[in-house]
C-alpha cells in the first residue's frame, strides 16, 4: 500500500515544482514604450479667416424727410445716377396746404399787430399785449420756415454718383419719414469693401492697416489685396461681435455689390511660442493643458502644466510652460502618469 502511494506523491511534488519554476521564470513587463518630438520655438503671426459680402463704402439709402404719398419715381434698378439728380418726389397737396396755412396765419397776426399798436398808442392796450403779439408773429414766421423746409425735402436727390441697386418702394405708396426708398452704391473703383463681425480675441489681434488676402467666388483663380480700413470701437449689441471693414482693390476686374468673399488676415503682431504636435497634449481644459517630458535617466517622466496659445491643424502653440525644454513625449502619452516607468522607442521600431 505504501509502495503504491509513493509514485503518486512524487508525481504531485514534481508537478508543483514545475509550476513554481514556471511562475518564478515569468515576469510582467510594465514599462511603457514612448517616443518624443522636438519643441520648436518660433515667432507666430496670428492668421484669422472670415467671410462677407462685397459692398460699396459709399453705399447710401436715401429717404424723404417727411411722410407722404409718393407721386413720382424717376429712377429704376440698374440706373446710373449723378450727384444732385432728382430721384423721387412726394405728392405736394398736403405740403402746399401747410405752406398756405402758415402764410395766412402770418397775415392775420400782422393785422392784429397793427391794431394792438394803435390801441397801445391810445393807451388802450398794454405793453405786454404788444410784446405778446410780436411773439406770436415770430412763432408764425418760424412755422412758415418749417413748412417751406419740408416742401424742399419732399423730394429725393442723389447724394453721390452711383448705381441704383434696389428700389424699395413704388409710386402711390405711403412713405414714412426716414424710410429708405433706394439702395445706391458708389461707382468709383476704389471704394469696395467687405464687412464682417470679428470675435473679441481676433479684434484685439488686428489693427488698422493690417494687410488681407481676399478670395472671391466669382474669380476662383485670383486673389485680391485688401487692407483693414475701419474697426468698430464697440461690440454689436445683437451679435456681440466687432465689425471690421476691409477695403479691397479690384485692379482691372469688375466688382459688384453682394459678391461672396473670403478674407484671410495676418496680424502684424508676433508672439513667441513653442510648437509641439497635438498628440503631446493631455488633460486639456480651455487654455490650460499638460504635457510629459522624459527625465535625464531615460526611465521616468515629468508632468508639465502649459498654456495653449492656439491650435492649427496637427500643431499646438504653447505660450508658457515649456521654457528650457527640448523634447516632449508624443507616442504613449495617453498611458502615462507621474509615476510611470518608460523606455524610449528606438527609431524605426514599434
Amino acid at each position: 500500500m505504501i509502495y503504491q502511494l509513493l509514485p503518486l506523491s512524487l508525481l504531485i511534488l514534481a508537478s508543483c515544482g514545475q509550476k513554481e519554476n514556471k511562475t518564478a521564470n515569468t515576469t510582467i513587463d510594465e514599462t511603457i514604450a514612448v517616443s518624443t518630438s522636438p519643441v520648436i520655438l518660433t515667432d507666430h503671426v496670428t492668421t484669422v479667416q472670415y467671410s462677407g459680402l462685397m459692398a460699396s463704402a459709399t453705399e447710401s439709402r436715401p429717404s424723404f424727410k417727411i411722410g407722404g404719398i409718393i407721386a413720382k419715381i424717376y429712377a429704376k434698378e440698374g440706373d446710373k445716377v449723378v450727384k444732385g439728380q432728382l430721384l423721387a418726389s412726394l405728392d405736394l397737396t398736403e405740403i402746399n396746404a401747410q405752406v398756405e396755412q402758415a402764410g395766412k396765419g402770418i397775415d392775420k397776426i400782422k393785422r392784429d399787430q397793427v391794431r394792438v399798436k394803435h390801441l397801445y398808442s391810445d393807451t388802450a392796450a398794454t405793453l405786454e399785449q404788444v410784446q405778446n403779439i410780436q411773439t406770436q408773429l415770430d412763432v408764425a414766421n418760424e412755422n412758415m420756415r418749417i413748412a417751406q423746409f419740408n416742401k424742399q425735402y419732399a423730394q429725393i436727390r442723389a447724394a453721390e454718383n452711383g448705381t441704383v441697386i434696389r428700389k424699395l418702394m413704388n409710386e402711390g405708396e405711403l412713405a414714412g419719414p426716414g424710410s429708405p426708398l433706394f439702395l445706391i452704391t458708389g461707382n468709383t473703383s476704389n471704394d469696395w469693401v467687405v464687412r464682417f463681425g470679428a470675435s473679441d480675441k481676433d479684434w484685439a489681434a488686428l489693427k488698422m492697416g493690417d494687410m488681407a488676402t481676399v478670395y472671391i467666388d466669382a474669380y476662383p483663380d485670383k486673389t485680391f489685396k485688401g487692407v483693414i480700413s475701419k474697426m468698430a470701437a464697440a461690440a454689436d449689441p445683437y451679435s456681440n461681435t466687432y465689425e471690421v471693414e476691409v477695403k479691397v482693390l479690384p485692379g482691372n476686374d469688375r466688382f459688384a455689390a453682394g459678391l461672396f468673399s473670403k478674407i484671410q488676415l495676418q496680424s502684424a503682431k508676433k508672439q513667441r511660442v513653442a510648437i509641439i504636435p497635438v498628440e503631446a497634449i493631455t488633460e486639456g481644459d480651455g487654455k490650460q493643458a499638460f504635457v510629459y517630458t522624459l527625465n535625464s535617466d531615460g526611465k521616468t517622466v515629468k508632468k508639465h502644466s502649459v498654456q495653449v496659445a492656439f491650435i492649427e491643424n496637427d500643431k499646438v502653440g504653447i505660450a508658457a510652460g515649456l521654457e528650457g525644454i527640448q523634447e516632449v513625449i508624443t507616442a504613449g502619452v495617453s498611458y502615462l502618469t507621474e509615476n510611470a516607468v518608460v523606455k524610449k522607442a528606438t527609431a524605426g521600431k514599434n
